[in-house]
């Protein structure tokens, strides 16, 4: 087993002054240090950085600790996490378990309760797990810190490069049949979409440090903001709360280095034309330089002509985002709920930069209508799916939840370089709520998945 050293940061920001204590230990063992990164009289936020002190590269590594009575673990990221009693065990994802001879990566986590980690071991090798207790103090005024340091893992297409998503890819646009990064290589988005935003049961979507949350944990990249448009309490009804909400979500993307699809969530927006043009010139004035923002004119039309209603419609929008916004991807919805996307490809709009929407729900829909995605595809369009459950098309009230056929839709968007997001970012029965009863605002959620979302996360990572 080749040696590795462990240095645990656990220190407290600005008593410490950035100061750890390295315990020596035998050559043949590791070493350990130990601080708090903060504190909040309850508990603290730990970090771990493992480093290969070997002349050679490693892959892959695990940690495990204890934790005394009364303290226990209540969030990690940038690892994977199992844990039996107060016994911890913690070992590399995907992206962070090579390193080379020198390198290092980090984990993080957040305590509850005073107790550091006792009986270190890092793949299997005792290491000393010396260090300060942290310090009691007065608890802060707002909630302990949800989100690490951003981390995230690299994407496989281009070649691994480290910062947030927009960091590493920059303006998007279509490249043929797909979405291509700044430099013209190939990009397939993953994240999930907001519920309406006028019925959600708590603001997950509007918060930023869930938003980095599933960012570091999750590999997020993008998140949708689906603002009901015609519903009581959305967007015709009260329009202020309703911009309120899609802006706070195109602030959180831009501080967490995530894309953001500004979704006009309606099925009859024909009918408030005026209105959705208005709202995304608005829109584009004041976000259209920002790389991040992705438009969606019309989430899901109902059986209505393409020729004869449907495009119409967006060739108005799309003409008023490009008076401000020339480049951005702007997304168009397809007859039948986003399904006859072979229907937008007999007669497609004119322009660059414009992808087509295709939903699917996997307990209804299979390979038929990925044969209409085919079909689209051959004729030259880019497709995005902003919308998919591994459900019914009802959501899942059921709860019923279709994986085998999920997965072959997932393989076909792989394939074909197609983005998507996963609906939805709620709590809730229906088998497409991502998140279980009591999972905090903030994030965290690693215990409160819902649903489909096991599925949707081990896709995002």
């Amino acid at each position: 087993m080749r040696t590795l050293r462990l240095v645990t940061s656990l220190a407290v920001a600005g008593l410490l002054a950035g100061a750890v204590a390295t315990i020596a230990t035998p050559a043949s063992a590791a070493t350990a240090a130990f601080s708090v990164t903060n504190s909040w009289g309850s508990g603290y936020q730990g970090q771990v950085t493992v480093t290969n002190d070997t002349s050679v590269p490693i892959n892959g590594w695990r940690v495990e600790f204890d934790l005394p009575a009364g303290s226990r673990i209540s969030q990690s990221w940038n690892a994977q996490q199992t844990t039996a009693g107060s016994h911890y065990t913690f070992s590399n994802v995907s992206w962070n378990g090579a390193l080379a001879a020198g390198a290092s990566t980090s984990f993080g986590f957040l305590v509850d309760g005073s107790g550091t980690p006792v009986n270190c071991t890092v793949n299997g090798n005792s290491v000393s797990c010396s260090g300060g207790t942290p310090p009691t103090t007065p608890p802060p005024t707002t909630p302990p810190p949800t989100t690490p340091p951003p981390t995230t893992p690299p994407p496989t297409t281009p070649p691994p490069t480290t910062g947030t998503p927009v960091e590493r890819y920059g303006q998007l646009r279509v490249c043929g049949t797909t979405m291509c990064d700044r430099s013209g290589a190939r990009v397939q988005l993953r994240g999930v979409s907001s519920m309406w935003l006028n019925w959600e049961t708590a603001p997950y979507a509007e918060n930023l440090s869930a938003l980095r949350w599933m960012r570091d944990n999750w590999n997020l990249q993008v998140i949708r903001a689906a603002m009901g448009v015609e519903p009581s309490g959305a967007y015709l009804s009260d329009p202020g709360r309703a911009r309120a909400q899609v802006e706070t979500i195109i602030n959180n993307a831009v501080s967490a280095g995530v894309y953001v699809i500004v979704d006009w969530h309606a099925h009859e927006a024909q009918n408030n034309q005026s209105q959705a043009a208005a709202f995304f010139g608005d829109l584009a004035r004041r976000y259209g330089h920002l790389p991040n923002v992705i438009w969606e004119t019309w989430n899901e039309p109902l059986q209505f002509s393409w020729t004869g209603v449907i495009k119409p419609y967006h060739q108005a929008v799309v003409s008023a985002i490009r008076a401000a916004d020339p480049d951005n991807i702007v997304v168009l919805g397809t007859p039948t709920w986003s399904q006859d996307v072979d229907a937008a490809a007999a007669s497609p709009l004119s322009g660059t930069n414009l992808m087509y929407t295709l939903h699917f729900y996997s307990c209804t829909h299979g390979a038929s209508l990925r044969a209409k995605g085919d079909a689209a595809i051959r004729a030259g369009l880019a497709l995005f799916v902003t919308e998919w459950g591994a459900s019914n098309a009802d959501g899942g009230l059921d709860g019923r939840a279709c994986l085998p056929e999920a997965q072959s839709w997932i393989d076909w968007m792989r394939a074909n370089g197609i983005s998507w997001t996963a609906w939805k970012l709620d709590v809730g029965t229906d088998t497409t709520n991502l998140l279980s009863p009591g999972a905090p605002v903030t994030g965290g959620w690693n215990n409160y998945l819902h649903g489909h979302a096991p599925f949707v996360v081990a896709n995002m990572r």
